[in-house]
């Protein structure tokens, strides 16, 4: 890789020569300009206003507007000649967690090559010394005509550095918070939890820019003369608000498991299983006023359906129970009929008896 800055790190009254080189690059597709009606390519060209004729790069030079829009000519030797001590060094101030960092300064990423072979042994001891402090340092350089911030911190086994922005360059975040006043609640905060838990993680290195892909293949089949289709229209947003936010959230939910081929069953109650949803179904006196339910409660509801159940068997047998004792009434209540009348007759024997004495206790009287 082509160096853009030679220099050298400063680690104390350690010096280590190196090379700054580009870490990124950019992979988007760049379009030229054209004349529509004869595809001719429109170019910008440097014109003096005071000739009126295009000036080459070398008679180009630097200067600065001043307020009343006169112009104070800068040239590389003004520049030069500035106290910098970080023109042609990369100066470290701090080592600080890595954690301290805001990613809203971070800018332009660099790789740090050592600059020769003297200059492997305090590059080596530097990157060892920042990966067993697991810190990064803060540093103080020049590129470009300007002075910047920048962090240091280890890659794999390269030095990299970060061009930070300076803290006074972010701007305050106090005109871009919504200004309504919104209440959030906790059934909300565990369904977006939940559709947090379903999308899970990503491996990043699978990402890739599906619209420069598009681009290429367009510019692929015009080149072979052929021509595109034409891409079917966005489906129009339903409306400008969501209006049920907990459906909402719920269809994401749903949506994000069948991209992930998960099947819809327990995963789906635990989902639903929120305190908003089990207050409309429990008593006021279970939910004794409280604004959610832990999930404790939720695994303790579930014996209940066992319970149940085995209730719900219980009547059977006691249904059993309930037919065999009317059974036995009734065969004994068959049998009784049975018994009566032997009872009776005896009864009316013993009666004719005892009429028969009294007729012949008479005669005899008699």
């Amino acid at each position: 890789m082509r160096s853009i800055w030679n220099g050298a790190i400063s680690f104390g009254l350690v010096s280590i020569p190196i090379k700054l080189v580009n870490a990124t690059e950019s992979h988007s597709i760049s379009f030229r300009q054209i004349h529509t009606e004869d595809g001719g390519r429109i170019r910008y060209r440097k014109v003096c206003e005071l000739e009126d004729r295009e000036v080459p790069t070398a008679e180009i030079g630097k200067g600065y507007e001043d307020a009343d829009g006169s112009v104070i000519p800068i040239t590389e030797d003004d520049l030069a000649s500035l106290p910098i001590p970080t023109a042609k060094t990369i100066e470290i101030v701090s080592f600080v967690p890595a954690d301290r960092i805001d990613p809203l300064q971070m800018d332009t990423a660099y790789y740090l090559s050592a600059n020769g072979v003297p200059a492997a042994k305090p590059y080596t001891l530097l990157r060892e010394a920042l990966k067993r402090s697991d810190r990064v340092a803060i540093a103080k350089f020049a590129l470009r005509g300007r002075e910047r911030l920048g962090m240091l911190r280890v890659v794999d086994d390269v030095i990299a550095m970060h061009g930070l922005l300076w803290p006074d360059e972010i701007r305050a975040t106090d005109s871009v918070a919504p200004d309504a006043s919104v209440t959030v609640r906790d059934a909300e905060l565990d369904l977006a939890d939940a559709l947090m838990d379903t999308l899970g993680e990503v491996d990043l290195d699978s990402l890739h820019d599906d619209y420069r892909t598009a681009v290429e293949e367009m510019i692929a089949a015009k080149v072979e003369g052929g021509t595109t289709a034409a891409p079917e229209p966005a489906a129009e947003p339903g409306g400008g608000k969501v209006i049920d936010l907990m459906a909402a959230l719920e269809n994401s939910v749903r949506a994000a498991r069948t991209a992930r081929g998960e099947a819809d069953g327990g995963k789906e109650a635990e989902v639903t299983e929120l305190p908003t949803r089990r207050s409309a179904r429990t008593t006021p006196k279970q939910v004794g006023g409280k604004k959610s339910t832990t999930a404790k409660k939720t695994t303790a509801a579930a014996p209940k359906k066992s319970t149940a159940k085995t209730a719900a068997k219980k009547p059977t047998t006691a249904g059993s129970a309930t037919k065999s004792t009317a059974k036995s009434t009734a065969t004994t209540a068959k049998k009784a009929p049975t018994k009566a009348p032997a009872k009776a007759s005896t009864k009316a024997s013993t009666k004719k008896t005892a009429t028969a004495r009294k007729t012949s206790a008479k005669r005899r009287a008699s």
